[in-house]
């Protein structure tokens, strides 16, 4: 099957081989068309092949790379995309045959990943990522690579191309080294700020969720809501990875209930392990959420697929059994107008019928959505609060102001052997201070 696009510069043409196993093939060539447009490149055309496996050499059949081959030559295409990753002799083998610049998805989430990075961090896990792909892969020298020496053992004994395949190898493993120390020593800084947010004992809860599904939206209108300041905001656009950065936000509603909510990268069919592993330090805020938000474009015609596949990286990130709540967003798009809908224990997606969660249907940009939400989240995270009554002596003011910014007080009364108050806590609190507690109305 082919389809034609628009002729433009910077064509290309994308390929996919349907073995059945995919059960969504379809939209997987059509999210591997938008990452295409997301580096700018023309899509001219889409080829795809029906085969019961892949082939070994060339990916798609020997009749189908020729047919690739002479549609390029008529659309002028300059290069060829697969939909999989294609291993390093698949790629040798594919230039040759075509004569055409190759590459695949997970090569193109790499230029949009090094397109979006805007932190020291995110520039270094992109590299990182994107050198450990291209280790395996130094086949660009094809015809320059020089006979090997009739000796072994030495790299003085080597043709001239292969002596540059091995610097380069030694350059790029070099570069890796330095390049995974430095992100160590931001990962140490990262866990030193972690360690501050757990020494407060403020909940944490984390966005998660496929790429574009309005995470960040949701984050803003946070912000605005409860924080009220500009430059706490984060990058809000609709594009793929439109956010690289994992951002923490402490929000405070005013109920003395407050919470840190941090905004992580987006998931998406096929995400490469080299991204996953590089950013596993920006994704381990997951790891240390109370709760997670399970953001889901509920417009989109495959969401639940789309949310199988966040389920499946959670799992690989080790997260997959902190308690969430889904989020199904841009509901408006779907007619649902009275924000926000929320369902106590609905099944959670496709393949996970066994798990329950809370769910919530609203838009990220409505207010009335965001503080049901949050209302939502702080019932779930203080949800082991407790109500207690404590006599604090007047001389420990310190203890009064401690309850005043992190507990509910519902009730206080001025007695002459001290303070008496009622108040909504944290189990830890109440038994932090239990030499104060009242165990009755004495």
């Amino acid at each position: 099957m082919i389809e034609y696009g628009q002729q433009e510069q910077d064509r290309v043409i994308l390929v996919g081989l349907d073995t059945g196993e995919e059960k969504e093939f379809e939209h997987s060539m059509e999210e591997l068309k938008s990452l295409a447009e997301a580096c700018n490149k023309k899509v001219v055309g889409i080829i795809t092949q029906r085969a019961p496996e892949i082939h070994k050499a060339f990916y798609i059949g020997v009749g189908k790379v020729e047919e690739v081959k002479e549609f390029a030559r008529t659309r002028e295409a300059t290069e060829v995309v697969f939909d999989n990753a294609l291993s390093p002799s698949q790629i040798r083998n594919l230039v040759k045959e075509l004569d055409l610049a190759v590459s695949d998805r997970t090569n193109l989430i790499l230029d949009i990943f090094a397109t979006r990075a805007q932190t020291r961090e995110a520039k270094l896990q992109v590299e990182t990522a994107r050198l450990k792909y291209m280790l395996p892969r130094l086949v660009g020298m094809r015809e320059s690579l020089g006979r090997q020496g009739g000796a072994s053992g030495s790299m003085s004994n080597k043709g001239v191309g292969e002596k540059k395949l091995e610097l380069d190898r030694r350059k790029i493993e070099h570069r890796i080294s330095e390049l995974e120390k430095e992100l160590s020593n931001i990962a140490s800084n990262r866990m030193t700020q972690r360690k501050r947010r757990d020494a407060s004992n403020i909940p944490q809860v984390a966005l998660v969720g496929y790429t574009n599904a309005g995470k960040s939206t949701l984050l803003n209108h946070m912000v605005d809501l409860f924080c009220k300041r500009e430059e706490k905001k984060v990058l809000e656009k609709d594009m793929l990875f439109a956010t690289l950065e994992t951002n923490v936000r402490y929000i405070e509603t005013g109920n003395h209930k407050p919470f840190y909510l941090a905004d992580t990268v987006g998931f998406i069919n096929k995400l490469p392990h080299s991204l996953v592993k590089a950013f596993h330090s920006t994704l381990e805020e997951v790891l240390y959420a109370d709760l997670l938000l399970h953001v889901v474009d509920f417009s989109d015609e495959n969401y639940k697929q789309h949310m199988a596949v966040t389920a499946d990286t959670l799992r690989e990130l080790g997260a997959g059994d902190i308690p969430q709540i889904v989020v199904y967003n841009k509901a408006d798009l779907c007619g649902v107008t009275d924000f926000p809908v929320v369902k106590e224990g609905a099944s959670f997606a496709s393949g996970h019928s066994d798990a329950r969660n809370p769910v919530i249907y609203l838009s990220a940009r409505d207010e009335q959505s965001v503080r049901g939400l949050v209302r939502l989240i702080q019932q779930i995270i203080y949800a082991k609060n407790i109500d207690c009554t404590l006599r604090i002596p007047y001389d420990r003011g310190d203890i009064v102001d401690y309850f005043n910014r992190y507990a509910t007080v519902e009730g206080r009364e001025y007695r002459e052997d001290g303070i008496v108050m009622q108040v909504n806590c944290r189990e830890q609190d109440a038994s932090k201070f239990e030499m104060y507690l009242l165990r009755d109305d004495t």
